[in-house]
């Protein structure tokens, strides 16, 4: 055979290994879209709407997750030892990147917003509720002591995710969540309560707790499941740092 054809069937793997990885797109694109529903719903209050319109996106992303490991058993079938050298690159990555699930010992921080009954019209408001930067305090404290794997609400967070607070409601990757919000991480108990403890934002957070009773509670768990990242990997822009 001559050398042309030989390389003819050298690109073949990459070939069909390329074309598994766009139909996959697809696929999981099309599983977490609105599928035709109606995006503005009327009637009902708003944090039935929110907790219906979480549970519709979870259950989205789980099915994208099971596509995505199909597409992960399809793409395994295609050869090639340059291939087979990528792929064990990737597993090698995939751990600290968020795109497996990782089980072990840890900690669930849980952040409530203060009972609204029996205001104080003297009090402001916005002292009795949940803010971002609260529950971005806690996550930070967390990573900085030690946490190789971390979830908000259930949803396994990465470097590209985003919280952003909406009124008394918290975004997550633009989605919506209610309070109480479930902060849970694998890693050395012991080093993430002590950079809580050393969290100027973190301890601001206690202090406002104890004073307007706001919910606060940090637990130690034997055994913790952080889902895999769910959402599309993209960056839509990056900055260099000097």
């Amino acid at each position: 055979m001559g050398t042309k054809g030989s390389h003819a069937l050298q690109r073949k793997p990459l070939a069909v290994l390329a074309a598994f990885s766009v139909t996959g797109f697809l696929f999981v694109a099309a599983a977490v879209s609105a599928d035709g529903d109606d995006l503005r719903p009327s009637g009902g209050d708003v944090a039935s709407l929110l907790r219906e319109r979480s549970e519709r996106i979870d259950a989205r992303r789980d099915t994208a997750q099971t596509l995505r490991s199909e597409i992960d058993q399809l793409s395994s079938s295609v050869t090639g030892k340059d291939l087979d050298a990528l792929r064990k690159r990737v597993k090698q990555l995939e751990p600290v990147t968020g795109l497996t699930s990782l089980v072990g010992p840890g900690m669930r921080v849980t952040l409530t917003d203060a009972p609204r009954t029996g205001d104080d019209p003297d009090i402001d408001p916005r002292l009795l509720v949940v803010h971002q930067q609260d529950i971005q305090a806690y996550v930070n404290a967390m990573w900085a002591g030690g946490a190789e794997a971390m979830s908000l609400q259930g949803q396994r967070l990465m470097s590209t995710s985003g919280i952003t607070c909406v009124g008394n409601t918290v975004l997550l990757d633009g989605v919506p969540y209610s309070p109480p919000y479930v902060i849970e991480a694998i890693g050395p108990v012991g080093g993430m309560n002590r950079a809580i403890d050393e969290s100027a934002e973190a301890s601001s957070y206690a202090d406002y707790s104890r004073r307007y009773d706001l919910g606060l509670e940090v637990d130690q768990l034997a055994q913790v499941t952080i889902k895999a990242y769910a959402n599309p990997v993209a960056l839509s822009h990056a900055r260099a740092t000097s």
